[in-house]
């Protein structure tokens, strides 16, 4: 594998880290490839949580610039052919994983990597943090998924301010604002982040993927659909014997003990 990621196996759990430290994590074709390969580990090995991070002072600046100088193309590059070839895959595989996918925002998330974060389930993110919609300071949309996740997460007025203007937003405000869970001190992030992961691989993973199909699912449902959507659900997680260990355990007064079955 790419040394640009980085792949800690804890058992149940991976932990992805985003290793181009000295570029501030910013993605390259061989980055996407190897970050893909990453998730596609954690799925084919039935993992049953995934923490994302990055390396450095930074978690990812989007993407690497480095060989987008118009000066020095033949032409215009095709920015839409790279969202459909790399980005979106990304963020699709993502959003495709069957157990919580946590990221550690260890420092910048800019444009595109900003995107990436919001595209995971839950988002930790260190005080001294920014997310930073960069992209209209070159002239671009909010892309991987970005002006999709600030609009449902934000609302209309939040998300065009932060697209139009690319202030930066610091981590607890974006906490107070509802755009990530929790904004921690910088020296404890990786140990809550891993602690929440951990905590993960222990629980129910059937319930945690058809949790995260519902609560997708909310974001284009009626209600009255999404009401008849809840009761399938809710009938394959009453068959399913995570439900009856958490009874059980509930009932004994012990820990449950879930075995990550699919």
């Amino acid at each position: 594998m790419s040394d640009t990621i980085l792949v800690t196996d804890h058992g149940n759990w991976l932990e992805i880290t985003l290793n181009r430290p000295e570029r501030l994590n910013s993605f390259t074709p061989e980055m996407h490839l190897a970050l893909r390969a990453a998730l596609t580990r954690a799925a084919d090995e039935a993992k049953r949580a995934v923490l994302l991070t990055g390396a450095g002072r930074g978690f990812c600046a989007g993407q690497d610039l480095g060989d987008r100088d118009p000066r020095k193309m033949d032409g215009p590059p095709d920015l839409g052919e790279t969202v459909r070839s790399y980005w979106a895959p990304l963020v699709r595989q993502i959003r495709a994983l069957d157990m919580p996918v946590i990221c550690a925002v260890n420092g910048v998330a800019a444009g595109a990597g900003s995107s990436v974060a919001l595209a995971c389930d839950m988002v930790l993110a260190a005080e001294s943090a920014k997310f930073i919609q960069s992209f209209s300071k070159v002239g671009l949309i909010p892309d991987t998924g970005g002006s999709w996740h600030l609009t449902q997460f934000l609302g209309r007025a939040r998300a065009m301010g932060l697209a139009l203007t690319a202030e930066p937003l610091p981590a607890v405000k974006a906490a107070d604002w509802g755009l990530i869970w929790k904004a921690l001190p910088d020296d404890t992030l990786m140990e809550e982040a891993r602690k929440l992961a951990a905590q993960f691989s222990e629980g129910p993973t059937f319930g945690y993927a058809r949790t995260k199909e519902a609560i997708t699912a909310a974001a284009t449902n009626t209600l009255d659909a999404h009401l008849d959507f809840e009761a399938e659900l809710m009938k394959a997680c009453g068959e399913h014997p995570d439900y009856a260990e958490g009874v059980a355990s509930f009932l004994d007064k012990r820990a449950p003990k879930f075995t990550g079955e699919r």
